[in-house]
């Protein structure tokens, strides 16, 4: 839709406001709200200025004045409020400059899209990622100078086969074991069923919703591939609307990479691809998985510079809780066909040219889409101009490798902290095209350190009193 389009949109939907919703740095949906007669041509062309020193990784209070650009191709009609409202993705603007924010991720991902038609390498891409997220039915959590604890509950989690409170019917999922059991064993059925209907109100195309491997409600919507920004946008409204619809029946999501203890986490797999006009330029019928040699460069460019890469794209101290051995977990910097040991994988589903796509799977859910879609393609795109060769596939299950084997498998790194050292010393490739800065990766580096490593780094664990406290 054009503006004009979306104004005649909001009229027939009968939305009595509109709803500007963009990203902060770290990766949160911030919104405010004005009356529906606010929406004009104006609105569209000059904007609505905001505080941008409140906004987290932003401005600093003596430069905070900013201004939000609704993005008219990205109006619906809000599924989750009660009251009909127009909801409308924004840009970020300097209004000293006029230009595009160089802090706003979004922009960040428009600017990698057109950073990729300059290469002549292809004139689009398409992304696929595949969002897992657990569905509980509480949380409690506390963090001060004497307490410190957090207690989930899932009437699905295993752990309450034994109680004894209430009428206890059974069927839950073992843990590892919640891949893909029938109700009553899967007891989210239903509210899964819910969220996809909103999400598909909100115009997701979602090609199918079930219960992932770990107990206590698990769950992952598959959505349809789209283009880089686009899809970036897809997973802000997917996480919005899933959240959402759970409060509203009762229960609480989050996407945390790592909630449980000795099950497994959720992560973001992201299937991605490269066209040019019609053609997928990663598809070659005499290559191994069906790759061209242009896929394999891309892939190169990935596991070359994932230590960097996952400062993005796995970017809290949480996430190195997934990136561990025994879960399922893709921590080793290889690629094969199938197989899900490997931080890369080729999926075999098809043999059509244009299903052809490598599937990038340590990332998770924590990261900032617009930052993780936008790093990714500009590694890939450094493996293809480099010719960086990604090494032979591994097929066998890593996990069950002999030691000698497995000594020269590279690893992803352990910790936060480790991620952002990288980040520090192998960024160039993120400055190709000028899409990202010195100063937005700085800016990241810092914050991550200071407002999550650190202050993680600085208190006490709860495990650490049954260890240590009568040493």
């Amino acid at each position: 839709m054009n503006s004009t389009e979306v104004i005649k949109f909001a009229k027939e939907k009968g939305c009595q406001f509109v709803d500007l919703k963009f990203i902060d740095l770290p990766g949160t949906w911030q919104h405010y709200t004005l009356p529906i007669s606010e929406l004009n041509q104006d609105l569209f062309e000059e904007g609505n200025g905001f505080d941008g020193s409140s906004i987290r990784g932003f401005r600093h209070i003596n430069e905070s004045d900013m201004l939000l650009i609704p993005d008219p191709a990205t109006a619906i009609c809000d599924p989750v409020l009660e009251v009909p409202t127009l909801s409308l993705i924004c840009d970020v603007r300097d209004p000293l400059t006029g230009k595009d924010y160089e802090r706003d991720p979004r922009n960040i991902a428009k600017k990698a899209e057109a950073y990729l038609k300059t290469t002549g390498i292809a004139e689009g891409s398409y992304w696929g990622p595949e969002l897992e997220f657990f569905i509980f039915n509480s949380i409690r959590f506390e963090q001060n100078s004497h307490v410190g604890f957090y207690a989930i509950d899932s009437q699905e989690g295993i752990w309450n086969s034994g109680n004894g409170e209430h009428s206890n019917l059974g069927y839950r999922p073992r843990h590892k074991e919640g891949y893909f059991p029938v109700p009553p064993t899967d007891q989210t059925h239903d509210i899964r069923t819910k969220i996809a209907l909103k999400m598909m109100e909100g115009g997701l195309k979602i090609e199918k919703h079930h219960h992932e491997v770990a107990t206590a409600g698990q769950a992952e919507f598959g959505i349809r591939f789209d283009t880089l920004t686009r899809q970036a946008d897809n997973v802000m409204l997917y996480k919005y609307i899933a959240k959402n619809v759970a409060v509203q029946n009762g229960f609480t999501v989050t996407f945390m990479p790592k909630p449980l203890f000795q099950d497994n986490g959720s992560g973001m797999h992201v299937h991605q691809s490269l066209f040019k006009g019609d053609k997928n330029v990663f598809y070659d019928a005499k290559g191994y998985a069906l790759l061209s040699q242009t896929a394999k460069h891309y892939i190169g460019g990935l596991l070359a510079h994932s230590p960097a890469l996952l400062a993005l794209c796995a970017p809290t101290t949480n996430s190195y809780r997934r990136l561990v051995p025994g879960y399922e977990a893709p921590i080793n910097l290889v690629y094969s066909a199938s197989n899900r040991s490997a931080s890369i994988r080729i999926p075999q589903y098809s043999t059509s040219p244009k299903t052809k796509r490598i599937e990038y799977r340590c990332p998770d859910s924590s990261s900032n889409p617009y930052l993780a879609f936008a790093a990714m393609l500009l590694a890939g795109l450094d493996g293809i101009k480099n010719k960086i060769d990604p090494g032979e596939p591994i097929d066998k299950d890593i996990y069950e490798l002999a030691p000698e084997e497995k000594a020269n498998i590279k690893s992803t790194p352990g910790s936060l902290l480790e991620v952002l050292d990288a980040l520090r010393e192998d960024h160039d490739f993120l400055l190709k095209g000028d899409v990202f800065t010195e100063d937005l990766i700085e800016t990241w580096i810092n914050y991550k350190r200071k407002n999550e490593y650190d202050q993680v780094a600085l208190r006490p664990h709860p495990y650490e009193f049954h260890l240590y406290y009568d040493i």
